[in-house]
């Protein structure tokens, strides 16, 4: 069997691609030899002292191409506290522009430290243009502290527009795979409440992916609440979209089809109350039962509660 050929990586090479080029006066960088190893090309420890400063912060200007717009107040004062006693132990990366720099990786540290009352915070300052700088905003955020899935999706899509990329070269400078990125862009295809279901942590990725192989946007809203308001696994939500998705499938009754009047009747009721429905009349069509399907007792307290029945022991 021939062995795959590793896919090369770009952004996600870790320390070069976040603190290298520095900025070095001209006589110091005409002495450097960059040591080699198999990840890359990495400045000898000296370059890293020399490019270690000691920045106020009211010279510090925030990255114009931060893909992460939501910052959880509770992670920061949590990290604030951390700084407060112990300082910022990993350097903010910056460039220097005119006379302030931009922050280039680190925001996080930052409004902690601002918090913390710091007047000042290390930093290391490195060269790069703006392409860069979203690369690498993109960089400390997809693959050290996470964006919520919408805000990853925006930044790929910001990404694409801006560089005027197609999603291979855009996987390919990342170094992630194509479709994880096409995945990801796909919510933005989403409605706008399932969308904001995924910013409140509400549904996750898994939910989302499933939910998007339904073919309307009336189910995908359907299907997302029932999966909220019973907060049912992605495996609960794969299963229901599979039920949706197969064929209707000829149920006979004693020998018979049922009537189109029966089945529009059992996807009305469905629709209401989001989940599998079955009504079986005996041959006279006067008697019969309904069958409704419930698969976690959280389904079942969101369909009793459609019903509008109210504390019912299971």
């Amino acid at each position: 069997m021939t062995d795959k050929k590793e896919k090369p990586r770009h952004l996600g090479r870790g320390l070069q691609s976040l603190i290298g080029p520095f900025t070095l006066p001209a006589e110091s960088a005409a002495q450097v030899e960059p040591l080699t190893s198999q990840e890359g090309v990495f400045p000898p420890d000296h370059i890293v002292h020399e490019s270690l400063r000691q920045l106020p912060i009211d010279r510090i200007q925030p990255n114009p191409y931060q893909p992460r717009k939501i910052w959880k107040n509770q992670d920061l004062n949590d990290l604030s506290e951390s700084i407060k006693a112990n300082g910022v132990i990993q350097p903010l990366i910056v460039r220097k522009t005119g006379e302030v720099y931009e922050l280039i990786a680190g925001e996080r540290r930052l409004r902690a430290a601002k918090m913390a009352g710091l007047s000042d915070v290390p930093a290391l300052i490195r060269q790069a243009d703006d392409s860069e700088m979203l690369e690498l905003a993109l960089v400390e955020n997809i693959h050290r502290a996470d964006l919520n899935p919408l805000e990853r999706a925006k930044a790929y899509q910001e990404y694409l527009d801006k560089f005027d990329l197609t999603q291979a070269d855009a996987a390919q400078r990342l170094g992630e795979d194509r479709s994880v990125i096409a995945n990801y862009l796909r919510l933005l295809s989403l409605p706008g409440e399932i969308q904001q279901m995924l910013i409140d942590e509400q549904l996750d990725m898994g939910h989302a992916r499933a939910i998007l192989a339904l073919p309307t946007d009336e189910l995908r809203r359907k299907l997302a609440h029932r999966a909220m308001a019973g907060r049912l696994s992605v495996r609960e939500v794969e299963r229901l979209v599979r039920q949706q998705l197969e064929p209707q499938k000829s149920d006979k009754i004693i020998g018979n089809i049922k009537p189109s009047h029966i089945l529009d009747l059992e996807n009305r009721i469905r629709s209401e109350l989001g989940t599998k429905v079955i009504i079986n009349t005996d041959k006279g069509g006067k008697r019969g039962k309904i069958i409704i399907e419930f698969y976690s007792l959280d389904e079942f307290d969101a369909i009793a509660a459609r019903l509008g029945l109210r504390e019912i022991d299971t």
